[in-house]
C-alpha cells in the first residue's frame, strides 16, 4: 500500500492536501497536535474520496514524541511505505523583534524547522532503501523576502527553504526528490485574522489564494512528471513575489 504522511493535516493547507492525496489513491496519515475533532473531519474527507487513511497525534517539535508514534507506525507497518512526506506543521506568533520573546521564536523555530528535522528523519530511510521517495516542505513568502513581524516564522521558514535545497543534493542518487512550496496569502485559519480586503489589494491577482491551489501543486510535485524536478521552491502568490 502506498503511503502518504502529512503533518499539521487537520485544517487548512494540510486538509486540502490529504484529501489531494487521497483523490490520487494514497492512504493517507494525517497528523495532528491536539484538535481531533478537525483532525476527524480530515479523515472523514479522505475517506469520502473512496481512499483510506488514518490519524497519527504527535506534535513535530517534539523529538521523542515523533520517534515513539511515528518511529512506531513505521516499526509495526513493515509491509507499508510512505512514499510521499508532506511537512506542512507550522504556527505564527507575530511580534516585533523589538517585542517578542524567547518563548515566542523557539516555538516557531521548533514546529517549522525541528518538524521538519524530526518528521524526515523517520521515514527518509525507508525512501532510499527503496529508491522512492517524495518530499515536499511547505514553506513561505516570509521564508523568501521575509516580513516584518514575522522575524521568527520568516528564520523559520527560511531554515527549511535551505535544508530543502541541501537535502535534495543528499538524495537524489536514491531517486528521492526533496522540494518546497512556498505560498503567499492563502484563505485559512491561519490567515483569518489578517485584512483580507486591503492586503489583497496588493496582490496582483487581487484575492488570497486558496488551498486547494496549494493542493494542486503538492499533486505535481508528487508526480511522474515531476520527477526530474528536485531542490525546486515553487511560488504560490498570485504574483506578489517572484
Amino acid at each position: 500500500m502506498k503511503c502518504a504522511l502529512v503533518t499539521g493535516g487537520s485544517r487548512g493547507i494540510g486538509r486540502a492536501v490529504c484529501i489531494k492525496l487521497a483523490e490520487l489513491g494514497y492512504h493517507v496519515l494525517i497528523n495532528y497536535k491536539g484538535n481531533e475533532a478537525a483532525a476527524q473531519e480530515t479523515l472523514e474527507g479522505v475517506t469520502a474520496t473512496g481512499s483510506t487513511g488514518e490519524l497519527l497525534q504527535f506534535n513535530v517539535g517534539d523529538a521523542a514524541e515523533v520517534q515513539q508514534v511515528l518511529g512506531g507506525w513505521v516499526e509495526n507497518h513493515k509491509d507499508q511505505f510512505i512514499e510521499v512526506l508532506v511537512n506542512n506543521a507550522g504556527i505564527r506568533e507575530d511580534s516585533l523583534m523589538f517585542w517578542m520573546n524567547d518563548t515566542q521564536w523557539n516555538n516557531v523555530v521548533n514546529i517549522s524547522l525541528n518538524g521538519f528535522f524530526n518528521v524526515t528523519k523517520q521515514v527518509l530511510n525507508n525512501m532510499l532503501l527503496k529508491r522512492n521517495g517524495r518530499i515536499i516542505n511547505m514553506v513561505s513568502l516570509s521564508g523568501l523576502k521575509g516580513l516584518p513581524g514575522q522575524t521568527n516564522y520568516s528564520a523559520a521558514k527560511a531554515g527549511v527553504i535551505g535544508a530543502t535545497k541541501a537535502l535534495a543534493q543528499e538524495v537524489a542518487k536514491r531517486g528521492v526528490t526533496v522540494n518546497a512550496i512556498a505560498p503567499g496569502y492563502i484563505k485559512t485559519d491561519m490567515t483569518a485574522e489578517l485584512n483580507e480586503k486591503e492586503l489583497a489589494a496588493q496582490v496582483p491577482m487581487n484575492r488570497f489564494g486558496t488551498p486547494e491551489e496549494v493542493a494542486g501543486a503538492v499533486a505535481f510535485f508528487v508526480s511522474r512528471a515531476a520527477g526530474y524536478i528536485t531542490g525546486e521552491v515553487l511560488n504560490i502568490n498570485g504574483g506578489l513575489h517572484t
